[in-house]
This record gives C-alpha cells, sequence and structure tokens, in this order.
C-alpha cells in the first residue's frame, strides 16, 4: 500500500530548511504523497530513507511493452482495483493462436486476417495486437512458421515452444522484435533467463498457485530478469478469476511485488460464442493479455468495443474535435445540423445523415464531451455556445442560407438561438434516427 503524507514525513530529515522549495518538511511529504514532486529535491535525505521511499514509489504492477514500431503496446503499471476509483490505463492486449501444424497457405491466411482486424469506433482505432505460434510438431516446421509470420506481419508475436533449441533459433530470427516467450519447461528456468536476457524478450511465468509463482520470481529476479507476465491458472473460468483478482489484490493491496506483473490467460474454447464470452470476462477482471484461436470480425469487434468502454476514462467522456464537419459531396445550400462534441452523439447523427444520403454540414459544439440533454443542462450548449461556434468555423460563409437545424430535445431554445445568431432555426427531430426522413423532406 502507498505511503501516506504522514509516512512519508517520518522518512524525512525534519529539518524545515526549505531546500526542497517547500516551506517545511510536512509540506514537501505532502507533495511526495501526490507525486508532485521527486524525492532528489531533498539534499539531507538518508540513504535508508530514500531506498524505502524509491520502492515505494515504483508502480505496484510493473508496466511491459510489447512489439515494436506502430504495433508496440504497454501493459501493466495498473493502480487501481475498480474503475471508477480513477481509471485502468494500459488496454488489455488481445492475441491469436496460430498452430505450426497447419498447412502455410492456411497459416497466411489467417495472419492476413487477424492483420485486417481494424476497426472505427467512435472516432477511435481499434486494433488487435499479438499473434502467437505454438509449435506442434518439430523444431524445424516451428522455426518455418515463425519465419513465415516475421515476413507477413508487424504485430507482436508470442513463441509457444516445446523446446529450446526451437526457441533458441526462434528468437534469432526475431531478435530485431521484442517478443513474448512462453514457458517450455520449468527445469529449462536459467536458460529461459538467459534466452531472455540476450534477445531482450519478456518471459511468461507459469505456475500452479500464487506461492509458486513468488517463489519463480524471485528466482529469476535474482537472475536479472525483470519484465515478467504471470498466466493466469485454473481448470474453470471462475478459478482463473480468483486467481487473477487476487493476484492484482495482493500487489496494489498489500504492496506484493512479487506478484505485481500483469498476467496473460489462454482461452481453449472452440465454440467463438463462448470464446468470446470467457474472453471478455478476463479482459473485464484484470488479464493483461487474453488469447484467443478464433478470428471471426464479429467477435473480435465484440472483445475490442467491451475493451474500449473498460478502459476509458470514467471521469472524461470520449468526445471529437470541434468543428465544422462535411458530409457527402457538400455545396453552399447543404443543410447545417448543430449537435455536441461527445463522440457517441456526433458519431450517431453522422450515421443517420450518411444513410440519408443527403449532403449536410454537421457543428460539432465543444460541450467538453457531453451529450445533448445533459450539456444543455450544464449550460455547455446554449444559444451563446452555438452562435460562438458557428461563428468561429465560418458557417456563414460557407453556406448560402440561414437556415440552422437544431436537436428536437433543445427546441426551447430556438427562440434566443435565433435572436443570437441570426440564422433561422429549424428544429429537427427527438432522436437521430428520424434524421434521415428529416432531412429527405426538409
Amino acid at each position: 500500500m502507498a505511503l501516506s503524507g504522514l509516512d512519508i514525513y517520518k522518512l524525512l530529515p525534519k529539518t524545515n530548511c526549505r531546500e526542497c522549495g517547500f516551506s517545511t518538511c510536512l509540506a514537501f511529504a505532502m507533495q511526495l504523497a501526490k507525486k508532485a514532486a521527486g524525492i532528489d529535491r531533498c539534499p539531507y535525505l538518508s540513504k535508508e530513507s530514500k531506498a524505502i521511499l524509491e520502492s515505494q514509489s515504483q508502480p505496484p504492477i510493473r508496466l511491459v511493452e510489447l512489439g515494436n514500431g506502430e504495433e508496440k503496446f504497454e501493459i501493466g503499471n495498473e493502480s487501481v482495483m475498480f474503475r471508477h476509483e480513477e481509471k485502468f490505463h494500459h488496454p488489455c492486449g488481445i492475441g491469436f493462436i496460430i498452430e505450426d501444424s497447419l498447412r502455410d497457405v492456411e497459416i497466411k491466411g489467417r495472419i492476413d486476417k487477424i492483420n485486417a482486424l481494424r476497426f472505427e469506433r467512435v472516432g477511435q482505432i481499434l486494433k488487435v495486437n499479438l499473434i502467437a505460434l505454438e509449435q506442434k510438431g518439430d523444431p524445424s516446421r516451428f522455426i518455418e512458421v515463425v519465419k513465415l509470420a516475421c515476413a507477413n506481419t508487424s504485430l507482436g508475436l508470442v513463441l509457444i515452444a516445446r523446446d529450446l533449441s526451437a526457441l533458441k533459433a526462434a528468437l534469432d530470427i526475431l531478435k530485431e522484435r521484442r517478443v513474448l516467450i512462453y514457458p517450455v519447461k520449468k527445469q529449462d528456468l536459467k536458460d529461459l533467463a538467459e534466452l531472455a536476457k540476450t534477445y531482450n524478450a519478456v518471459l511468461v511465468i507459469s505456475a500452479d498457485d500464487l506461492n509458486a509463482v513468488a517463489s519463480l520470481i524471485l528466482e529469476l529476479s535474482n537472475l536479472g530478469i525483470s519484465d515478467l507476465i504471470i498466466e493466469a491458472k485454473g481448470e474453470t473460468i471462475p478459478e482463473r478469476i480468483w486467481w487473477l483478482t487476487q493476484a492484482r489484490r495482493l500487489a496494489l493491496k498489500k504492496n506484493n511485488r512479487s506478484l505485481g506483473y500483469p498476467a496473460l490467460t489462454i482461452v481453449d474454447n472452440i465454440d467463438p460464442f463462448e470464446e468470446a464470452q470467457e474472453a471478455a470476462t478476463y479482459i473485464a477482471k484484470y488479464s493483461g493479455i487474453v488469447l484467443i484461436r478464433g478470428f471471426h470480425p464479429y467477435e473480435v469487434l465484440s472483445l475490442l468495443t467491451l475493451r474500449q468502454n473498460i478502459y476509458t476514462d470514467p471521469q472524461k467522456p470520449l468526445q471529437i474535435e470541434p468543428k465544422l464537419y462535411p458530409v457527402g459531396q457538400v455545396d453552399d445550400k447543404s443543410p447545417v445540423l448543430v449537435t455536441t462534441n461527445f463522440s457517441l452523439s456526433y458519431f450517431t447523427v453522422l450515421g443517420e445523415v450518411e444513410a440519408s444520403k443527403v449532403p449536410s454540414y454537421i457543428v460539432s459544439v465543444d460541450t467538453e464531451g457531453m451529450s445533448v440533454l445533459t450539456a444543455w443542462a450544464a449550460e455547455k450548449f446554449t444559444p451563446r455556445s452555438i452562435t460562438d461556434s458557428l461563428n468561429k468555423f465560418g458557417v456563414k460563409e460557407t453556406v448560402a442560407h440561414n437556415r440552422l437545424i437544431i436537436p428536437g430535445y433543445v427546441a426551447v431554445m430556438s427562440g434566443d438561438l435565433e435572436d443570437e445568431s441570426g440564422f433561422k432555426v429549424i428544429v429537427g427531430p427527438k432522436e437521430a434516427a428520424g434524421i434521415p426522413s428529416f432531412l429527405k423532406n426538409l
């Protein structure tokens, strides 16, 4: 558990020298507790106190990087058990297992389909992160598949090898990549540690219980390995959820550094619907990486959407850039619709305008990401704010008419908006679903 301001104060020299820039040591301690200042600002801190404070300043769950270039992503560094306490920071990585027993044409086809799993939702690009290559046959076949994957994807790679010779040869091929090594055999721990250090790879730790995991991590720490991922174990979904929850709780609440690492969970279910449900459970409950076998777009999109929702800051709604958006082949006679810059509101309106086939402009007013009624109640969506947006975005210079369409739910402001903006206000439908017919009959 993180030290409080008073706990930190007890470790300080209590000289009130002000050389740190604060009036008292207590004020400095409070800033340290909020992570608004660094311990290096105190010139008289003892070595023992500095070591304690440095240890406490480390994140309870280690940040681990995987992949390279544009496909690089981070997991870990989480600080809360529940999203509403703050937010979750680094989205769970989603990957797909491909066995080397498949034919080359099948493997390449799967890789191509996985590479194409990119979706746009409320202005954000959703994509997958990893491909796991699983050895089923002899080392030479596994190495061929590694070469095939290396040539056809830039996604992060996981090596699920059966023997050290195959793993070493694969790592030699992928030495420019930051890959994930799935454990081969526990008795090969020292050899695995050496490979991880040599090739700058991340190692997965797998053991039957949390105590055994802690022992393995201590042993690897003594071997100089710090970037690790722990596999969640259990025969059933409840057992794995218990495992993931306990590991997270011990790291965050009990400051158990030996369990402060991201977790990996493998879903082994051939039914795509059950697989998606199980994977969704682990995404929601603390898994840092989830590996599945299905790669159907409908299954993956559901998981990516869930992940997007879970890892969105609950205190900061999704929003788009406030500006004038043209939809279709617009001209100076095209209708002008007004909405807020809340992503869901804007993209809902956008979809219905596109469905109408009527080229139109959409004015996105800056409401700090609030929806229409919420922004209106908070006085963020007012005749003044709308008029300011119309002037800022040059709407009068863009169109040759003076008609403005507002959401039906805020029809009460139409008179004031006309007086404020000089536009003739037309009250549109209350629900976005009514926009197509409304525009066609305008």
